[in-house]
């Protein structure tokens, strides 16, 4: 698995460790209306798919608003995914609030479906950890980035790149 810190602390994470070339998971979490969203909703697009802990902490916050202006950018069929375990309503309330309108927030709250699928859970805090996977049009993982300490940013310009070659 990957090593993963939480402020400096080692954790555990919960859950498969997916490689480049695996077929992608599924899953099924929540949108913003309460409606079920699975890995075959978004089929024949390509995914960047940014796992976080919470959209209500200053580093989730930048994430989601810098995948928001760069998706601006992004080729047509690529879609870009915020998945977290904060309830609906209050991603629904953070996107308005941020003017997040690129950007799909999903909730994984129900049973961390989407967490113990690809292996984000972190066990001591049952959050997710930040990591992102771009899965091509046939659902094939073609890019993972995990963060290595939570509280930290990810590599934009690598996650973008890989998603732009695909796109």
């Amino acid at each position: 698995m990957p090593k993963v810190t939480f402020k400096g602390n080692p954790v555990t994470l919960v859950g498969p460790e997916l490689k480049v070339g695996d077929a992608a998971p599924n899953f099924a979490v929540v949108d913003n209306s309460l409606n079920q969203v699975t890995l075959a909703t978004y089929e024949g697009k390509v995914k960047i798919i940014s796992a976080v802990p919470s959209l209500d902490t200053p580093v989730c916050d930048t994430e989601t608003r810098r995948f928001n202006q760069e998706a601006a950018g992004l080729p047509g069929n690529v879609v870009v995914l915020t998945i977290s375990a904060d309830l609906p309503f209050a991603q629904k309330r953070w996107c308005g609030a941020a003017g997040i309108d690129k950007v799909v927030t999903l909730s994984d709250y129900r049973d961390r479906s989407f967490a113990l699928a690809y292996g984000v859970l972190i066990e001591e805090l049952k959050l997710l950890a930040r990591a992102i996977f771009v899965i091509d049009q046939k659902n094939v993982i073609r890019h993972i980035h995990f963060v290595p300490e939570v509280t930290h940013e990810p590599d934009y310009a690598a996650v973008l790149a890989a998603a732009k070659q695909l796109g």
